[in-house]
């Protein structure tokens, strides 16, 4: 239940701070995915279920907010989760490489199917201009927070951990 609780707070800190600091003070309109780098932490730390279910409240805040359609964001934040989570025996936790390289292909992959579904679908198939001017610099502000973030992450995981008596298994 405590764990429940803080990733509740956790995913509307995140979106807060995503939707009001970064949209304002971004270099260029570009700022970390924080949702993102929130289901992919909680994804790869706690294992498939929790992982989805992150993504699942995560992308319902995206697609609430920012979304035309409520269900896009939120199953792409799902599959994300999902997928992040089958690392999850594969990793130490205090190890950020590994997370580091997984939000890079997860951005990646975000970033591509808004693409697809944003501009392609609606004939602007400039993918070179989108890649380099969107995807990109995007990814790299999401590598930067999540360098930063993960630990924190870490540190929160462990303590839910100790606080509700689970074993550490890693």
């Amino acid at each position: 239940m405590r764990r429940a609780i803080v990733i509740f707070v956790l995913i509307i800190i995140s979106f807060l701070i995503q939707s009001t600091l970064f949209s304002f003070h971004s270099a260029k309109g570009f700022a970390p995915n924080l949702l993102l780098i929130l289901t992919m932490s909680f994804g790869i730390m706690r294992g498939r279920k929790e992982g989805m279910l992150t993504g699942f409240f995560c992308g319902f805040l995206y697609d609430v907010f920012f979304g035309t359609l409520i269900g896009p964001y939120m199953f792409l934040f799902m599959i994300i989760g999902y997928l992040d989570g089958a690392f999850h025996k594969e990793f130490l936790m205090e190890d950020v490489m590994m997370p580091v390289i997984i939000i890079t292909v997860d951005e990646f992959f975000f970033n591509f199917i808004v693409y697809v579904a944003a501009f392609l679908l609606r004939n602007r198939t400039d993918l070179l201009y989108y890649v380099v001017n969107i995807m990109v610099p995007q990814v790299f502000a999401t590598i930067i927070a999540t360098i930063i973030i993960y630990r924190f992450y870490v540190w929160l995981n462990k303590y839910i951990k100790k606080k509700d008596g689970e074993n550490e298994v890693v």
